[in-house]
């Protein structure tokens, strides 16, 4: 029995070594093919790694932001929220005045979270949100 695991063990020892020696013969252009079929399929983002998603490149206006952020909730009017378009909607919020109209769209109310949840939109982009779904009222 000791003598089969001897033998078993050369014969793992002169494969594994005979293989590692056969792939250092290959072409670069081999050793390229191989590296690209063996690669990982994705990638992990650990936090603090690169965004994944891009930085804005600068001030978006209404209509984008509207069609990012906004849609989700003042297109169909959930949870009370004004639709786009609709006076009857925003007749008694605009009749607030613009500066109370700003303020909860920045800062949050009833339902809606500050800013839409867009985090990384300004002051400005919001207010121009607001203008693009109240324009022909």
């Amino acid at each position: 029995m000791d003598m089969s695991r001897r033998i078993l063990s050369v014969v793992i020892a002169v494969l594994t070594f005979s293989t590692g020696a056969m792939a250092s013969d290959l072409s670069e252009a081999e050793q390229d093919i191989i590296a690209e079929r063996i690669k990982p399929v994705g990638q992990v983002y650990l936090v603090g790694s690169e965004p994944v998603a891009a930085e804005p490149t600068g001030p978006r206006d209404g209509a984008t932001v509207y069609g990012t952020f906004c849609i989700a909730c003042h297109a169909s009017g959930v949870s009370g929220a004004p639709k786009k378009g609709d006076a009857g909607d925003w007749g008694p919020r605009i009749a607030q005045g613009r500066d109370i109209l700003a303020d909860h769209a920045i800062n949050g109310f009833n339902a809606m979270p500050a800013k839409g949840s867009c985090m990384d939109c300004s002051d400005d982009e919001v207010k121009d949100a607001i203008e693009h779904m109240i324009a022909g009222l």
